[in-house]
């Protein structure tokens, strides 16, 4: 049996409107960069956001005959390893985005818990000095 590495993606399907603000969330507050995306044979739309070199977030534009959004049942939320804690509740603030923060001294990290434009929750994870 195959084992599994790592979480590849992440794909969020949407009308283009709603996919244009999700791009524009995840690049502007959560700090992801647009790349490069493939073209399927499908011809399937959208972006590919990246941290680093990895291509975290799929956001894939859906067609006129997709119908409503798909229940994601028990999901919770989606969580980023990120840097720059300050930075981000800075722009968190800037844009007038609710959060809220947990901290897990144990682990020496400040989660931030918001929400994207589509009702998905995000959790922000920031390594912190332990001292």
């Amino acid at each position: 049996m195959a084992g599994v590495r790592a979480l590849d993606h992440v794909n969020l399907r949407a009308p283009a409107a709603l996919i244009e603000r999700l791009r524009r969330f995840y690049i502007d507050i959560v700090g992801l960069q647009e790349g490069p995306r493939p073209s399927f044979r499908s011809g399937s739309r959208g972006h590919w956001l990246y941290a680093g070199e990895q291509p975290l977030m799929h956001l894939s534009i859906s067609g006129d005959g997709d119908g409503p959004p798909q229940r994601t049942g028990w999901l919770s939320h989606v969580a980023f390893a990120c840097d720059d804690l300050a930075a981000a509740r800075a722009r968190l603030d800037a844009a007038h985005i609710p959060y809220q923060v947990d901290i897990v001294d144990s682990r020496g990290q400040v989660q931030l818990f918001l929400t994207d434009p589509a009702g998905v929750g995000v959790e922000l994870n920031f390594q912190v000095d332990k001292r």
